[in-house]
């Protein structure tokens, strides 16, 4: 664990602390919803890293609405350098330097990658209508919500792809 978020765990910054006990649990499981386990513990560490010199100079008015905002941004940085090297290694027909010649099926591993990309919501409804051919409605039963949900996910999905491959 870094030593930041270790001095905000001991209660040396005060108000941060104060923040941190009243909202890590929930943002933990807002992180780990929208982005999955695997990114959600490291977008809360480097977010409360980041927090730290907005509560050193003002109050937080909304903190819930910065909080989200910061782990937003910093996992949109994310995607972007992993897309952005992938695209690189793709444009020079190798992987990482290595020398390998990149496979065949090069645009079905960056097709994985747009849809890995996806936050869970928006994967879910993605994968069950374009790889499962599920209808809204089939979707929407088998996921608990409604189809006109299931549309606007759907929607925010497809836009999210296409922003990503405009990169």
């Amino acid at each position: 664990m870094s030593e930041g978020l270790e001095q905000v765990r001991a209660g040396r910054n005060g108000a941060l602390s104060e923040l941190h006990r009243r909202y890590a649990a929930w943002f933990r499981a807002r992180l780990i919803r929208r982005y999955g386990v695997q990114d959600a513990e490291d977008l809360f560490q480097e977010t409360w890293l980041r927090v730290a010199p907005y509560q050193a100079e003002q109050d937080i008015r909304h903190p819930k609405a910065l909080l989200l905002r910061i782990a937003s941004n910093l996992a949109a940085d994310h995607y972007a350098n992993r897309n952005r090297r992938i695209r690189h290694a793709h444009e020079a027909g190798r992987l990482d330097g290595w020398g390998f010649e990149m496979p065949a099926q090069t645009d079905e591993v960056l097709a994985k990658q747009l849809v890995l990309s996806l936050p869970v919501p928006l994967r879910d409804v993605f994968v069950l209508s374009r790889f499962g051919g599920l209808t809204n409605s089939q979707i929407g039963e088998q996921l608990g919500i409604s189809p006109k949900t299931v549309e606007w996910r759907m929607t925010k999905a497809l836009a999210h792809c296409a922003a990503q491959l405009r990169r």
